[in-house]
């Protein structure tokens, strides 16, 4: 028997697949020029901070400035991040926190990609207790340290799949 929404009900996505969904539109305001990259800290089903990949505020863009300097150098994914420019996205999402006085205790991270070593330090101490991915990275230093942490580390698919 439908239920009074006509049958709508049965179609809301779950909360992880609702956050992505966010998360994804929190990465389309990326000024990365190599990867777009959106992070959201919630708790309780509530929205703390949303980041995204992106030069510091009030700083020329990659675009601005004739394209991505590691792209020049011919940089792989995942290596020489001291040469970017841009903020990662879970690096502003802790940041937009702090700038706000939320509190972060207990909270899920909603990642477009999983987080680097360095974005996995911050996470581990800004008190994340799981982590939902899409996009893996090649980046075992960082498993290796949120598993340590006891951070949950899920990577998440619009197919429902695990890994």
């Amino acid at each position: 028997m439908p239920d009074q929404t006509g049958g709508m009900l049965d179609q809301r996505p779950s909360w992880d697949e609702y956050f992505m969904q966010i998360c994804r539109v929190v990465a389309t305001r990326s000024t990365c020029l190599r990867r777009q990259v959106g992070a959201i800290l919630v708790s309780e089903r509530r929205i703390l901070a949303t980041g995204y990949n992106g030069a510091p505020k009030g700083l020329k863009h990659c675009a601005e400035l004739g394209g991505c300097y590691r792209e020049q150098l011919g940089v792989p994914s995942g290596e020489r991040q001291e040469l970017c420019r841009a903020l990662h996205a879970e690096q502003n999402a802790i940041i937009q926190a702090a700038v706000h006085g939320v509190k972060l205790d207990d909270v899920t991270a909603y990642c477009t990609t999983m987080p680097c070593v360095a974005c996995a330090k911050m996470l581990i101490n800004a008190n994340v207790k799981r982590i939902v991915y899409e996009a893996d990275y090649p980046d075992e230093l960082s498993r290796q340290m949120l598993t340590e942490a006891h951070v949950a580390l899920e990577r998440w698919s619009s197919t429902g799949d695990r890994g």
